[in-house]
């Protein structure tokens, strides 16, 4: 809103320093502020609002949580400001005509509702299991496929695809295709011809190809966003680890989507130009402030939980922004704790089901997520099941825990903007 504001009172007033609401770095920048600044000050009357009514976290188990006793009495859903924190700066500074921009809104409420209503339930109608998964996996389902068929209708989602010239001294120039089109290629990692096209994986479908090439990105939309949006809440199980590597992600999704709004910088790093995608970095560092103000209460000991009203919308939050700049095969590395959280998960139930099959109680693991692994001691074990990995014999403290899962993170955000050179 104050983009336009600023906008009108230049052009027909001349407002002196008025031009700088043009200017993508200022806008962020002031998102990133301002997102901090509501998220401490929201977080504030949040937490003492939650504790006059006593809606607060209960008793842990000790098995899972040996610290659990230091969590009793804090308030949960602190997902609610981040939310508050990141719609309020880019409602206000961002291009509201920007379809990118409104999916993000779009998502962000979306996923906020669904894990609200479970953290609802949990809270407030006192039911442990909260939302049922199928509920939630729907919900998940509901905002992937809005998203990728907006991306396959909407004119104002196109790209420049680049064009890569080699000369006879074998100098290479890469330009864009000077009109937009509507694209089914995304970035493939580490490979030299780095695109990949959705529609070359269903060649033998023949002249519909494209159709069913868009069929398959809107799948692929969906898996992505639920993937990531349940990686997030499974990771959400320390103080501020979530919300710390949530944030480092987001420094790398603002860096690769300013690149790719950039036209001359696109060109350098060999990637499609994507006209509008710089709004997304307005919503990014707005993502990237409120998380940083969540830290400020979250940070060991935490005096407020996210709840899955935070996790699933950071999530989804992730993808959707991945999806939109062409980079989703990324996320792999971007999101590489949270795909190891998802996949311990799974392999421990795998294991655990082959070898009741055989009558035997194994896993891999002591516990799942793999970050409750860390925080298990051997004497809360089972003595009757047989675990593949036991190591370390002791507990390692919470914080140690989240800050080496802040470390690991930024190496693999690094490494993700990297591969846009290493091929």
């Amino acid at each position: 809103m104050l983009y336009y504001l600023f906008r009108f009172l230049e052009q027909e007033w001349g407002l002196p320093g008025a031009h700088l609401w043009g200017y993508i770095s200022f806008r962020s920048l002031l998102a990133l502020v301002l997102a901090l600044i509501i998220s401490a000050w929201v977080g504030e009357i949040f937490i003492s609002y939650m504790k006059r009514k006593h809606i607060t976290e209960e008793q842990r188990d000790e098995k899972i949580d040996p610290f659990g006793r230091d969590k009793v009495g804090v308030p949960t859903m602190g997902g609610v400001f981040i939310i508050i924190a990141i719609l309020v700066p880019v409602l206000l500074l961002g291009r509201m005509r920007n379809i990118y921009l409104i999916l993000m809104i779009i998502t962000t409420v979306w996923l906020g509702v669904l894990g609200g209503l479970d953290d609802y339930i949990k809270n407030f109608r006192h039911k442990k299991d909260g939302l049922r998964p199928r509920y939630k996996i729907v919900g998940q389902i509901g905002i992937g496929f809005i998203v990728g068929v907006v991306l396959w209708y909407s004119p104002d989602a196109k790209i420049h695809e680049n064009v890569t010239v080699e000369r006879q001294n074998t100098e290479v120039t890469v330009t864009h295709k000077s009109a937009p089109e509507k694209s089914l290629k995304t970035t493939i990692p580490f490979v030299k011809n780095h695109n990949l096209d959705y529609s070359d994986l269903v060649s033998f479908m023949g002249k519909y190809k494209d159709a069913a090439g868009w069929i398959l990105f809107v799948i692929m939309t969906i898996l992505v966003v639920t993937a990531v949006s349940n990686g997030a809440n499974l990771n959400d199980g320390l103080d501020g680890m979530c919300a710390g590597i949530s944030a480092v992600i987001g420094v790398a999704l603002g860096i690769l989507a300013y690149v790719s709004s950039h036209v001359e910088l696109a060109a350098y790093l060999n990637i499609m130009y994507i006209p509008g995608s710089q709004e997304l970095v307005v919503f990014m560092s707005a993502f990237i402030g409120a998380l940083i103000g969540f830290l400020w209460y979250n940070t060991y000991p935490a005096q407020v939980f996210m709840g899955d009203t935070g996790s699933l919308t950071i999530g989804g939050i992730i993808a959707v922004c991945a999806i939109i700049i062409h980079k989703e095969l990324l996320l792999p590395i971007l999101c590489g704790i949270f795909f190891i959280e998802s996949l311990s998960v799974m392999l421990q139930v795998w294991y655990y089901k082959k070898g009741k099959k055989r009558g035997q109680k194994q896993r891999i693991f002591k516990r799942t997520p793999i970050h409750d692994h860390f925080r298990t001691e051997d004497s809360k074990l089972d003595p009757d099941c047989k675990y593949l990995w036991k190591k370390p014999k002791g507990v390692v403290f919470e914080s140690k825990l989240t800050v080496r899962f802040w470390i690991i993170s930024i190496i693999l955000a690094a490494l993700a903007i990297i591969t846009l050179k290493i091929r």
